[in-house]
């Protein structure tokens, strides 16, 4: 029986591979928290690995607080650069199949078309130089890996754009929300299949590979979907980002082309509202 390592089991996406592992009960599962994969420590991290000797990787875990990276530069760049780096040396060494998650802030956000893989990157901010640092040496230490980026994920678990808008949706009478970034949502549940059916595939193709939901949205338009699905009554208001300053920068324009994706596995890509749909089911 083949043994997965899923690390940062307890972010959005490890949580929604957990709900997803019980009907693939032909491999064994390893749910690893901070605590049993320690990202932030290379010396704990290689006996680690080597304690539970996975034959496949799925490496969800990343230091993700956008803004906290402005002042936390040197943390961020241990989790998502050094660590990927290390993970993906021992997977190489090891013969052990990896796919790794980055983000659509590995652009700067000066396109108006949708991204491919092969479009320019030029992160505006840390946790984008950290998460880009950790795409180049993953592939540098292990060409066979494979590189999924995404967007704006959200899920039942952790904290989220979709949680929050509930919550203040439902205590307030107006909000506002930033109407000039444009990308798509990713429901983590989606993206968690995904993996699956990639590993499940006969075919194993290394690369970067692009996924999120389909539909060219602003998170003001995903605040009206929000809004429309729950009911609530609040005024939604769009403003521009200038409105809303925050320590990190956001990329104006991160929309994922997934055609790579969907021809090379034939995986599901839903419309961003029947995902949106299934959080309020």
């Amino acid at each position: 029986m083949k043994k997965i390592l899923v690390t940062g089991a307890n972010g959005q996406l490890g949580s929604e591979l957990k709900v997803l592992s019980t009907n693939y009960l032909e491999y064994e599962w390893v749910f690893a928290d901070r605590t049993q994969i320690t990202l932030d420590n290379l010396e704990q991290l290689q006996s680690q690995l080597k304690a539970i000797n996975p034959a496949i990787i799925f490496n969800c875990g990343a230091y993700t607080a956008v803004d906290k990276a402005e002042s936390e530069k040197e943390l961020a760049f241990k989790v998502n650069h050094l660590a990927v780096e290390f993970i993906a040396k021992y997977s190489a060494e090891n013969d052990v199949k990896l796919i790794h998650v980055s983000t659509d802030y590995v652009f700067d956000g000066s396109s108006s078309i949708a991204l491919n893989e092969d479009a320019k990157t030029s992160p505006i901010n840390v946790y984008g130089e950290s998460k880009l640092a950790g795409e180049v040496s993953c592939l540098k230490e292990n060409p066979e890996a494979i590189i999924i980026r995404t967007s704006w994920v959200y899920s039942k678990f952790g904290n989220n754009f979709v949680k929050t808008m509930q919550r203040l949706m439902s205590e307030r009478d107006t909000i506002s929300v930033v109407n000039d970034q444009i990308g798509s949502p990713t429901y983590a549940a989606d993206l968690a299949q995904a993996m699956i059916d990639i590993l499940q595939s006969s075919n194993w193709t290394s690369g970067v590979y692009n996924y999120s939901n389909e539909g060219e949205i602003s998170w003001y338009d995903f605040a009206l979907a929000i809004q429309e699905f729950g009911g609530y009554k609040c005024d939604v208001n769009g403003i521009p980002s200038s409105s809303y300053p925050t320590p990190a920068k956001r990329p104006e324009f991160s929309l994922l082309d997934k055609t790579k994706i969907k021809k090379t596995y034939k995986v599901n890509v839903p419309d961003y509202k029947e995902s949106l749909k299934k959080i309020f089911a």
